[in-house]
């Protein structure tokens, strides 16, 4: 299982190279057939790079590093033995100009992509084109985090002093324009975009021939959107971690626990992640553990299970809208705070927090020099990171050491020993940090004789 792991994470590395190797074997050996087609066209590498438009912007970011790029004819090239599954699929059989609209008899690129021509058709054309076979996919999806971004776009909505997602509309012009530019290429994922595309985070374009993927490929689609915060982690690329447990000893995907119908959602509005009621719970595969041993019989309503069993995190700060980037690169920690979402995590008083991107002045670029409600969401938000491992550095002991040596705070000589695990005022850099999360510091809230 060890082997598997590591290949997972090779993987992750090369997966790039992979496919500009078959870049080159296919420029040696173009479609020689008509190009007055759009399967002509589209399978004939020589033609497409003969009519490509260059990009407007290139380059970019994601948080988990630079985008990587792929030219204009790369990403709408169709070959291989993905096309070879797709020409044998019932998507097959309706056509391209029965999904994409457009003109299919016409060599001449202008005339194909004229008219209600749609480069990606679950953008904004689900309902019409999809609909009709995945009724229930499309319904439940229209309104999901994945496709409409709710979490993201509260905090935006709070700190800009309204409601809640749901006010969305509400905000100025400009912020929304600088939220679809921005924030919208990654935080709103379409049909396509899990079972057709590669991410817009792994550069966007068709990731298999044009081949329909029904259950998303973790590595090429998952990890593609979800890097530095899960998909490393599980992985055991973070510096000085190691594979999540559910990875190397039952060789988990991320639909091992997130089923459709959480990554589809259920139709409804729901504000964020946490208040979804399809989430996995720890306890749906591991019964009784309030009882298990004495750790979990003490800590069970106390700490979230990721407090004692994850690993150190990826964490970064102070965001720059619209190309600047953050202003403090990412980095690997460990915090423990009070738990900062109550409504939608009942029942525990500490959970781990991780360092999120934020800033009051983010929208400046946008005409907006700071946010009338920034303190509205801690700088510092709830996480539950995905690298567990039964044993780590809070729930390992030496012989002969009392259980809680490894994570209580134990005062040696002058020095606070552990004290690194919790998130103390001390601890909060920048001054809007300290007037967001002081409120989930632990300063008051661990047991006073710990600091004494």
């Amino acid at each position: 299982m060890k082997n598997s792991s590591l290949l997972l994470v090779i993987l992750t590395t090369v997966s790039f190279f992979i496919i500009s190797c078959s870049k080159n074997e296919t420029a040696t050996n173009p479609n020689t057939s008509s190009v007055a087609s759009c399967e002509g066209c589209h399978t004939n590498y020589a033609q497409l790079k003969l009519v490509f438009t260059p990009d407007s912007i290139t380059g970019g970011s994601s948080c988990g590093g630079e985008t990587p790029h792929y030219e204009p004819y790369e990403r709408v090239f169709i070959n291989g033995n993905g096309f070879d599954a797709f020409k044998k699929s019932s998507h097959y059989k309706i056509g391209c100009v029965g999904c994409h609209n457009g003109d299919g008899d016409t060599d001449d690129k202008k005339k194909a992509h004229s008219g209600s021509f749609l480069a990606h058709p679950t953008f904004t054309q689900a309902d019409s084109k999809c609909r009709s076979c995945h009724s229930d996919e499309v319904d439940r999806h229209k309104n999901s985090l994945h496709q409409m971004g709710w979490g993201q776009k509260r905090k935006v909505c709070l700190r800009m002093g309204l409601k809640d997602a749901s006010e969305y509309d509400k905000l100025p012009q400009t912020i929304k324009d600088g939220y679809e530019f921005n924030c919208a290429k990654c935080h709103a994922a379409t049909c396509g975009d899990c079972h057709i595309n590669r991410p817009m985070a792994m550069g966007g374009g068709l990731m298999n021939g044009h081949q329909f993927i029904a259950k998303p490929d973790m590595i090429n689609t998952c990890v593609g959107c979800h890097t530095s915060r899960g998909g490393h982690a599980f992985l055991g690329v973070g510096s000085g971690t190691k594979p999540d447990v559910h990875l190397t000893k039952a060789n988990y995907t991320c639909v091992s626990c997130h089923s459709k119908d959480e990554i589809h959602g259920t139709g409804k509005f729901v504000e964020q992640r946490y208040k979804y009621d399809q989430l996995p719970k720890c306890v749906n595969c591991h019964p009784n553990l309030e009882t298990k041993n004495q750790y979990h019989a003490v800590h069970f309503n106390t700490f979230s299970c990721q407090t004692c069993h994850s690993q150190t995190y990826n964490n970064c700060g102070s965001c720059h809208i619209n190309g600047h980037g953050s202003r403090i690169p990412s980095y690997m920690d460990f915090k423990i705070g009070v738990n900062p979402i109550p409504d939608a995590k009942p029942g525990f008083k500490f959970a781990l927090v991780r360092r999120a991107l934020a800033a009051p002045d983010e929208w400046e670029l946008y005409g907006f020099t700071s946010q009338p409600n920034f303190n509205a969401v801690p700088v510092y938000n709830y996480t539950s990171p995905h690298n567990i491992l039964r044993w780590t550095e809070r729930t390992q002991v030496a012989n002969g050491k009392p259980c809680f040596d490894a994570c209580h705070i134990v005062k040696e000589d002058t020095t606070l020993r552990n004290k690194k695990w919790f998130l103390f005022k001390s601890d909060l850099q920048l001054d809007y940090e300290k007037s967001s999360s002081s409120g989930i510091s632990v300063d008051d809230k661990v047991p006073q004789n710990w600091l004494k």
